[in-house]
């Protein structure tokens, strides 16, 4: 991001490592390096400098923000992801948030320097995308849900034609043939939207060899399970859940928003989401927690344990064999 641009925020941008700075007031800024927030003194000059400020991003971004549409959710010119609430929805002073986004992804091998991979979990996860069985990449904010999809896409056969639907365009394309489509918010009048649920509609006609959704997060989700059960294997997505276990609550909950049965869903989510890999960010960084394999029981869905990591040690589930099937190619 350029100087003009950033204004006062532009050196914390600048600090390798950074991923994101949040600002709330205007005399201070916090900053994510993988450790953790980090606060860091700001000169914005007063609470109206802040609002300038975000009032001049959004803008570069070419959105509006004022009293009259007070919070906006843009992507900036140079792909640094803006979402900015003035006040008095934010309370005191504008909350300015802003995430840097990778040109280009990490490599596996980064990922597993870094600590977020083992060198096991990696060759799993680059033969599931090999095979095209579908994953589900599950975690918080800020988890590095994104940095992991961004990655495994980057693995796909550079041959396919790969269909990306995203709602800001965040993700970094490390694979020749990538269309993608970024989700359009409606007006100050309520027209001119064109929403995720759409754009998995149009990706249909596009000739996907696969279909990529950056996240998955209300009534999309009908769209994304005919894709996967029309013959269009191989979907990545993303998913808010606070453990691979809750990863089934969260899908029921986004079907009732698509219209769709408990029992609809259950007979449709294996195609769309056979594996279910979660992320977390912990004090030691960002790590791949569990895997699972997601399947349907007289119960429901069910996320059955194949993997699970954290400070003591590695642990394997009952779904592990399975899940190594599906990426050798068999059926499981």
């Amino acid at each position: 991001m350029s100087d003009p641009l950033a204004g006062p925020l532009a050196p914390l941008l600048a600090l390798p490592g950074v991923t994101d700075v949040l600002v709330q007031a205007p005399d201070a800024a916090w900053i994510d390096r993988g450790r953790g927030l980090e606060r860091r003194p700001l000169d914005c000059g007063g609470v109206e400098g802040v609002r300038a400020l975000a009032v001049g991003l959004a803008a570069a971004a070419g959105r509006r923000l004022d009293d009259a549409e007070p919070t906006v959710d843009a992507r900036l010119p140079d792909g640094t992801r803006l979402h900015a609430v003035l006040p008095p929805v934010a309370d005191g002073c504008t909350a300015i948030s802003l995430r840097r986004i990778r040109a280009a992804p990490f490599a596996v091998e980064d990922l597993v320097a870094g600590g977020m991979l083992t060198g096991e979990v990696a060759d799993l996860l680059a033969a599931l995308v090999r095979a095209r069985v579908p994953i589900l990449v599950s975690g918080g904010t800020g988890a590095g849900k994104t940095t992991l999809l961004a990655t495994l896409l980057a693995l796909a056969d550079p041959g396919e034609r790969i269909v990306l639907v995203e709602e800001a365009g965040e993700l970094a394309l490390g694979h020749p043939h990538v269309v993608r489509l970024v989700e359009r918010r409606p007006n100050v009048e309520g027209a001119g939207g064109v929403p995720l649920a759409r754009l998995v509609r149009e990706a249909l006609r596009m000739r996907p060899d696969r279909i990529v959704l950056g996240e998955c997060r209300g009534s999309e989700l009908r769209e994304v399970l005919a894709a996967a059960n029309t013959g269009h294997a191989g979907a990545l997505t993303t998913l808010h859940a606070n453990s691979a276990r809750d990863v089934p609550a969260r899908l029921e909950a986004l079907a009732l928003l698509a219209g769709l049965t408990p029992v609809q869903l259950a007979t449709q989510a294996g195609a769309a989401f056979a594996v279910i890999v979660h992320v977390v960010r912990a004090p030691g960084g960002r790590r791949v927690a569990e895997v699972a394999r997601l399947r349907a029981d007289a119960g429901g869905l069910a996320a059955v344990t194949a993997y699970e990591r954290d400070d003591a040690g590695v642990r394997y589930g009952p779904a592990w064999p399975g899940v190594r099937a599906l990426a050798d190619g068999v059926a499981a």
